[in-house]
């Protein structure tokens, strides 16, 4: 990043930010369809029952766990790789 001039550092950052809502819009779009398709079954009425909010709360939750966790070891790696790539230098 430091090779970069001024505009090409805010146009990369420019891209870096695309990316991340992109990948946040993609994560919110997989939560909504994998917990609306498990918990929501009952379309008699315009409102949740009980059982179908307690689950999607629950599907959220490990939902969100899970990214977060996997973001983590994502991160990890990453840095192993990074540390590696600057070991061989």
């Amino acid at each position: 990043m430091d090779q970069l001039n001024y505009k090409e550092q805010q146009e990369f950052q420019k891209i870096v930010e695309q990316k991340q809502m992109n990948d946040f819009m993609r994560l919110y779009t997989n939560l909504v369809d994998r917990c609306f398709n498990d918990c929501v079954n009952d379309f008699t009425s315009d409102k949740l029952t009980s059982r179908e909010e307690t689950c999607l709360n629950r599907c959220a939750e490990k939902f969100l766990k899970h990214s977060e966790r996997v973001g983590s070891q994502f991160q990890e790696q990453n840095q192993k790789l990074m540390d590696q790539m600057r070991g061989s230098k």
